[in-house]
């Protein structure tokens, strides 16, 4: 024997199939807004204008074959070391800003010290969790953005 379909079980598969649409939708909303880095650019169109100036200076910074390494200790201090040819660079100068991908925590301004090994050491400590680090390392007339996420 089969039992008639009625209009209650089609109520049931339009219940269960847009049940599961709406879990997913949730559930990809909530992945995109934990785990998105924020804005890119404010203006596409400004920053159309500078794209070959800034590529530029991307070639200019490729020259310099500088290769920094950037982490953080277990204090929360950010500690860069600039390697050139396997040998760290000494004589540099650094600065930067520490920021929350989300914004929810303010923006931090860092200043570093160099240690007797020539690396560089943050005098401010971060709060924990995850953060994007924006340098400006310096030696000489040469000069080396960097924008690294870190943990």
């Amino acid at each position: 024997m089969t039992q008639r379909f009625t209009g209650w079980h089609m109520a049931a598969v339009l219940v269960a199939f847009f049940g599961v649409v709406v879990t997913v939708n949730v559930i990809m909303a909530r992945f995109a807004i934990g785990t998105f880095g924020g804005t890119v650019v404010e203006n596409s169109y400004v920053a159309s204008q500078n794209y070959n100036r800034w590529l530029a200076a991307a070639d200019r910074q490729a020259k310099l074959g500088w290769a920094p390494e950037v982490k953080l200790d277990a204090a929360q201090h950010i500690n860069v070391t600039i390697m050139k040819d396997a040998m760290p660079l000494t004589n540099m100068r650094a600065s930067g800003t520490a920021i929350h991908p989300l914004g929810r925590t303010p923006s931090v301004a860092l200043t570093f010290k160099s240690e007797a090994s020539g690396a560089l050491r943050s005098n401010e400590t971060l709060p924990p969790g995850r953060w994007n680090i924006r340098l400006s390392l310096r030696r000489g007339a040469d000069e080396l953005k960097l924008q690294q996420p870190i943990r």
